[in-house]
């Protein structure tokens, strides 16, 4: 199964509880490559929705979160600092999160290359994004020095995200990963500096293409595509399948 992609459907999940799962999953990954019985073991991808909540990550800037903790507790959000790249980025309802936990040194790409280069994977994961996006005619693509996944600039405005990305990487086995807009609140976003970044906006698929969209129909289209950038065959769990899934495959959790 070391070309398997196991897919776990969360359905909405709390963010600290997904962050957990990924990072028990990472463990029984990494403590398997140290042991050299990593082979036929699957790559993971957890993918779900949460409540609203901001995270940081480890080297944001906090000064990009616009309000207390206080004020958020009352519009139903947390804030949560977290050990992924990238800075401050908002997670809620409408929003498409996937967690891909790979290992890199698995992975083969179609040109041969293998897949411990954090740069190419991360170009993998946006053109997985910008192939769905064109799946429903939005013409998405990469802003220069920006990970990420961009609309614009257009008749409707300069360049707007809608996908942010930021991961972690420990003896090449990744967690975090992607968020998604769907059908996203953009409102969510006024209360930070999306990402750090001042000059630029955020959108959603629903707010490009004037349609409706489910976050269970965007997971399909992506997910295929998701697979085929990394040469994977996925095998899916949905719901509470996937979560007995990773509770017999995920090792136990245990802070630092």
């Amino acid at each position: 199964m070391s070309d398997s992609l196991v897919v776990c459907r969360l359905g909405r999940v709390g963010y600290r509880d997904a962050w957990d799962l990924q990072r028990r999953v990472q463990a029984r990954l990494i403590a398997a490559k140290r042991a050299g019985k990593a082979d036929g073991l699957p790559h993971v991808v957890l993918v779900g929705e949460h409540p609203p909540v901001y995270t940081l990550g480890k080297n944001g800037d906090a000064a990009h979160l616009l309000r207390s903790e206080a004020a958020l507790a009352e519009v139903g959000a947390t804030f949560v600092p977290t050990d992924r790249g990238g800075d401050i980025t908002f997670h809620g309802p409408g929003q498409l999160v996937a967690y891909p936990i790979l290992d890199l040194d698995r992975i083969a790409y179609a040109d041969g290359k293998r897949g411990s280069d954090i740069h190419r994977y991360l170009r993998e994961l946006e053109e997985a994004i910008i192939e769905t996006c064109a799946a429903y005619g939005l013409d998405a693509g990469r802003v220069d020095g920006r990970t990420g996944v961009w609309v614009g600039p257009d008749g409707r405005g300069p360049e707007r995200k809608v996908c942010a990305m930021g991961i972690r990487c420990s003896r090449w086995v990744t967690m975090h990963g992607l968020a998604r807009n769907v059908s996203t609140d953009l409102g969510w976003f006024d209360h930070i500096v999306p990402c750090g970044i001042a000059d630029r906006g955020v959108t959603s698929l629903a707010e490009e293409t004037g349609e409706g969209v489910t976050l269970a129909e965007a997971a399909d289209r992506l997910l295929p595509r998701l697979a085929d950038r990394f040469g994977l065959t996925r095998v899916e769990y949905q719901d509470e399948a996937a979560h007995a899934w990773l509770d017999a495959f995920a090792a136990p959790f245990e802070p630092a």
